[in-house]
This record gives C-alpha cells, sequence and structure tokens, in this order.
C-alpha cells in the first residue's frame, strides 16, 4: 500500500479563541437564564463590594434582542478570530482586558451602571484587527476593518456622549464602552503582535 501523508493534528493554541467565543456566548446565554440577571450587571457605586461583575456585566443584556445581537455579533468575530489565526495569546490578552474594559467606565460619572456584551465585542475585533495588521499579508483586511471600526466609534462620539438613549432599544446604549472596548483591544493586539515578533527574532 502507498504510504499515506499524515494528518496534520489540529493546534490546540489555534483552538483557544473559538473555545473562549463559545465560552462567553454560554455564559450570556446563562446569565439570561438566572432569576435575576440584573444582579450580575455593574454598578459604579457598590462594584468594589461585588468585583465580579468587571467580568458578569459583559453576559447580561437588557432584552432578548440585545442579547440575539450580541450573539450574532460574537459568532462572527468567532469566524474573524480564525480567519486572522487568533491562537492562544489572543485568547490570554483578552481575558485581561476583560475586566479593564468595564473599568473604564469610571472615566464618565454619568455611567452608573453597565451590562451588555458591546465593549468586550470591540475589545474583541480591535485586539484581533490590529494582532493582524503586523502581519504583511492580513494588513489591508485588518486596516480596512479597523477603518471601519474608527468611523463607527467617530460617529457615537462616545468620548463626549458616553450614554445616550436608542428608541429603537428602548433603552441607553453605553457608547462609552465601544471607546473603551475598542483602545484597551487595540493595546491589547499591539502588545500580542510585539511578543510574536520578539518570538520569530529569537536565536
Amino acid at each position: 500500500m502507498p504510504n499515506q501523508p499524515a494528518r496534520r493534528r489540529p493546534d490546540p493554541e489555534a483552538l483557544a479563541w473559538p473555545a473562549l467565543c463559545a465560552l462567553l456566548g454560554i455564559g450570556a446565554i446563562a446569565a439570561g437564564l438566572t432569576a435575576d440577571p440584573q444582579r450580575l450587571g455593574w454598578n459604579a457605586a457598590d462594584w468594589t463590594t461585588n468585583p465580579w461583575t468587571l467580568w458578569s456585566a459583559s453576559l447580561v443584556h437588557l432584552s432578548a434582542g440585545h442579547l440575539g445581537i450580541n450573539l450574532a455579533a460574537l459568532a462572527l468575530i468567532a469566524m474573524l478570530g480564525m480567519l486572522l489565526h487568533a491562537r492562544l495569546d489572543a485568547a490570554l490578552a483578552l481575558l485581561l482586558v476583560w475586566p479593564l474594559v468595564t473599568l473604564a467606565l469610571l472615566v464618565w460619572p454619568q455611567l452608573g451602571a453597565y451590562c451588555g456584551m458591546s465593549g468586550l465585542l470591540n475589545a474583541m475585533l480591535a485586539l484581533l484587527c490590529v494582532q493582524a495588521a503586523a502581519v504583511p499579508v492580513r494588513r489591508r483586511w485588518a486596516l480596512w476593518l479597523l477603518a471601519g471600526q474608527a468611523l463607527k466609534l467617530a460617529g457615537e462620539q462616545g468620548w463626549s456622549r458616553p450614554l445616550v438613549f436608542d428608541a429603537s432599544w428602548g433603552f441607553d446604549v453605553a457608547y462609552a464602552a465601544h471607546l473603551a472596548g475598542a483602545l484597551a483591544g487595540a493595546v491589547a493586539g499591539l502588545l500580542c503582535a510585539a511578543v510574536r515578533r520578539s518570538r520569530c527574532h529569537r536565536p
């Protein structure tokens, strides 16, 4: 029998990003099924006594539609991460950024409370694109995506309009969370790219 080509084993590091996205989705669904999901939301006045809300706030949503849209966006970002070859370092960087996205909302006193995944989703997109922009073969698409995100953030003006009522949703939208997430994600992406470059230049 002719020798069969050896099968490539799946790279465990390549599974880290989609696995983390899946866990976020499951966590968001589970949070929606709890008796009182609002208890998991972040509040500026008492977060120091409830520090877990720095993480859990991203899993809580204000309506089924709110949850559904964010889950759809999460699925797209999971696929984007696989296309851009996000690995374990990107997943670990996101875990570090996650609570910082919520904590950054203290910059805006108007934001007394927060829940939803939009800030974290913006962080994930920026992280993926900044990291991918350091790779020449992926740079064009990464920069196009970053430009689109930057235009969206510029339109929202989260720095001066941190909280805006959206009649289509029926509740206030925290534009500041989108901005904070994108900035935190971009910094994390730069760090990941720097780590990868240092590994490539090691003898």
